[in-house]
C-alpha cells in the first residue's frame, strides 16, 4: 500500500516521450497489481482465458509495454524478493482485507449491484508463483530486463536510481521516495483516459515526475525527516499514529528533529509507542536491502516467445498480438536508423 505522500510532494506533469532513451526501475509487483485490480468484466470477473486462467496480468503488462517500447522508453522491471519479517504483519492483514472482499463481492452479485461488486473485487487480487512466473517470461521475450531483488522491489528500484543504474522509479506509491530514490515517475501504467470510480464522468491521467530534492526543498527537510514523516503516518512496516496524516506529521518533524524527540513527543502527546523497533524501521528506508546490479540487456523481441505464451497458452488474440509486435519491431528499426543518421551529422 504505501505511505501516501501525495499532499507533499511537488508534482510535475510529463509526457511518454519526455522519457525516450531513459532506462525506468519499474516497480513490477507494485505495476501488477494494478493490472489485477483494474483489468476485469463489468461484475468484477477478472480477464480470464477460456479455461479460466486469470489473465489480466499478461494483458497489462503486454499492451502496457508495447506503449512504452513505442515512445522509447527503456523498462527495467525490479521484482520483490523475500518480505521483510516486519512486513509480514502488513501481509497477514491484507490477506484478511481481501477475504472480506471476497465476501462483499459475492454478496453484491447476489444482489445484482454489479457497480459495487467490481469495486469490493478490485480489492480481492492475488499475485501467484506462476503468474509471477510468467510475467517474467513475458516480459524477457519482449526484450525488457527483469531484476530480482533481494527483498523490497521499490527499495532495490530506489537503489538503482540512486547509483545511476536507472534515471527514475516507476510506482504508484510514494515509498521510493523515502527509500531514497531521486525521481520518481506516477502513472506509468495507467495513463489516458480513465473513469471517475463511481461517477460518470471520466478524466485524463497523466505521467507525473517528482523530483526528490525538489520536493525536499519545498518542504524544507532532509529526508531523513521525510522518513520520520512516513513513520509517523505508516508505512509496510509499522501502524503509524491514528489520525496522524502526512501535513500532521511534517509539523511534529519540523519542530522535532531526532528521532529520540520525536518518540519523547508523540509518547507525551499521543500516548503513542512504536509496536515495533522504530530504529530498524527507520534504517530500513535509509540502507534497504540492495542487490548490486552491474549491467542491463535489453534484448529484441521475440514473436515466437510471445505468441506461444499468450497466443497458445493463453488464448490472445493472434492477429492483434503479431500486429503488435511488427509494428514495434519497425517502430525499433526506424528508431535506431534515425539515430545513426542524427550521430553522422
Amino acid at each position: 500500500m504505501g505511505v501516501d505522500l501525495g499532499d507533499l510532494a511537488v508534482k510535475n506533469t510529463i509526457s511518454l516521450s519526455s522519457l525516450s532513451g531513459r532506462v525506468v526501475a519499474v516497480d513490477a509487483f507494485n505495476i501488477i497489481y494494478q493490472f489485477l485490480a483494474s483489468i476485469r468484466q463489468e461484475d468484477g470477473t477478472p480477464l480470464s482465458d477460456f479455461k479460466g486462467n486469470v489473465t489480466a496480468h499478461l494483458s497489462g503488462l503486454f499492451y502496457r509495454n508495447a506503449k512504452l517500447l513505442d515512445a522509447g522508453l527503456k523498462p527495467v522491471y525490479v521484482f520483490d524478493g523475500k518480505a521483510h519479517p516486519l512486513k509480514q504483519k502488513v501481509q497477514s492483514e491484507r490477506k484478511a482485507i481481501k477475504k472480506q472482499a471476497e465476501q462483499k463481492w459475492k454478496e453484491a452479485l447476489e444482489q445484482e449491484k454489479y457497480a459495487d461488486a467490481r469495486k469490493f473485487a478490485q480489492a480481492t487480487s492475488k499475485l501467484t508463483p506462476l503468474m509471477v512466473k510468467e510475467s517474467m517470461q513475458l516480459l524477457e521475450s519482449m526484450g525488457i530486463p527483469v531484476v530480482q531483488a533481494p527483498s523490497d522491489g521499490e527499495a532495490q528500484a530506489a537503489m538503482m536510481v540512486q547509483q545511476g543504474i536507472a534515471h527514475a522509479t516507476a510506482s504508484q506509491d510514494y515509498d521510493a521516495l523515502m527509500f531514497g530514490s531521486p525521481v520518481l515517475v506516477r502513472n506509468l501504467s495507467i495513463t489516458g483516459r480513465r473513469k471517475v470510480p463511481r461517477q460518470n464522468r471520466y478524466m485524463l491521467v497523466e505521467p507525473e515526475m517528482i523530483d526528490l530534492k525538489e520536493t525536499l526543498s519545498s518542504l524544507q527537510i532532509d529526508r531523513t525527516a521525510l522518513i520520520f514523516i512516513g513513520m509517523l503516518s505508516g508505512t509496510d512496516f509499522n501502524e503509524g499514529i491514528h489520525r496522524v496524516g502526512p501535513k500532521t506529521a511534517l509539523k511534529i518533524v519540523r519542530e522535532h528533529k531526532t528521532l529520540d524527540a520525536i518518540l519523547a513527543y508523540v509518547k507525551e502527546k499521543y500516548d503513542y509507542q512504536f509496536e515495533v523497533d522504530a530504529e530498524e524501521v527507520f534504517h530500513l528506508f535509509l540502507n534497504p536491502p540492495y542487490k548490486p546490479v552491474e549491467d542491463l540487456e535489453f534484448g529484441q523481441l521475440d514473436e515466437d516467445a510471445i505468441s506461444k505464451l499468450l497466443v497458445e497458452e493463453h488464448d490472445f488474440s493472434e492477429d492483434r498480438i503479431v500486429k503488435i509486435i511488427r509494428d514495434l519491431q519497425k517502430r525499433t528499426k526506424e528508431r535506431a536508423a534515425q539515430s545513426k543518421l542524427d550521430n553522422w551529422f
